[in-house]
């Protein structure tokens, strides 16, 4: 949802008129008339008024343990230096053992979370296809 501000700065380009103005290949200023007449398109194409712009799907993969136990493979050693600078009494065995049940933990869990935004991609996908979005009785 955009900003009041953002909101008031749409309004106010809305507002005003504007005066079209088309430059030919030589750099002549034409009327819209003899532009529209012309099968070429100005040289910025910004999309008109109620058209969207494509953007570059980015794909999500589906989740995967292997990819999982890479990223808590990566985290584990950030937990660790967490864990000794939360609480530097404990030794090293304790340090590692409390990062291995952290990870422990971290593992189920971020396969739920990119289980979860797997789904939401696909239901936006098939939305976005024309397919119902979801389910509803």
């Amino acid at each position: 949802m955009p900003t009041r501000k953002q909101r008031r700065r749409r309004e106010k380009g809305r507002r005003h008129e504007y005066e079209y103005v088309y430059v030919d290949d030589e750099g002549r200023e034409v009327d819209a008339d003899e532009a529209a007449a012309e099968p070429e398109r100005p040289a910025k194409t910004e999309p008109r008024k109620g058209e969207r712009r494509e953007r570059a799907q980015r794909t999500i993969q589906p989740p995967s343990w292997r990819r999982v136990v890479k990223r808590a493979l990566i985290f584990a050693p950030l937990m660790f230096v967490m864990i000794s600078l939360l609480d530097p009494q404990l030794n090293a065995w304790q340090r590692g053992a409390f990062t291995l049940q952290m990870a422990a933990l971290f593992v189920p869990f971020s396969y739920l979370v990119d289980r979860m935004t797997y789904r939401a991609w696909q239901r936006r996908l098939a939305r976005a296809d024309g397919g119902s979005g979801g389910r509803r009785r």
